[in-house]
């Protein structure tokens, strides 16, 4: 079965029953935003957005049409780092769905009381990502009922 409808900016394609999210992905590493590009990408969703620190992530989140179903968002970055993106970020968009990957445990909480939906400690399963992503879109569309 072949199904596409859009549904406030965001597009939902289920396919085989799959759900295929759009991402924002906010890491300064380079190798990192390419494994999750390749990664999203080869099991069909579609990164809309990238941004190598906090600020430049608030920047292009404020100016996009379509919003992500879903940020993965890191910690340590240059210029600002992931908690604070996030709370501005939310404090525009109470909806926005953020989640952390990052290799510090420590900033865990801290990511969680800033608004974050999910805490994933690098190096995580692609297992883990994917399944974050899958529960993000599904959330969003119950809401929407």
């Amino acid at each position: 079965m072949f199904w596409a409808a859009q549904r406030d900016c965001r597009i939902r394609l289920a396919i085989g029953g799959r759900i295929i999210a759009t991402v924002f992905l906010v890491d300064d590493e380079k190798f990192i935003v390419d494994l999750y590009r390749d990664i999203l990408e080869a099991n069909g969703h579609t990164v809309i957005g990238v941004a190598s620190d906090g600020e430049e992530a608030v920047r292009k989140y404020k100016e996009m049409k379509e919003k992500p179903v879903i940020i993965i968002m890191d910690q340590r970055m240059p210029v600002k780092d992931g908690v604070s993106a996030t709370q501005e970020i939310l404090s525009m968009d109470p909806k926005a769905t953020i989640f952390f990957g990052s290799a510090d445990l420590h900033i865990e909480k801290e990511a969680m009381a800033a608004g974050a939906k999910g805490f994933l400690l690098k190096p995580f399963r692609i297992e883990e990502l994917l399944t974050a992503i899958k529960e993000a879109e599904e959330e969003k569309t119950e809401k929407k009922r």
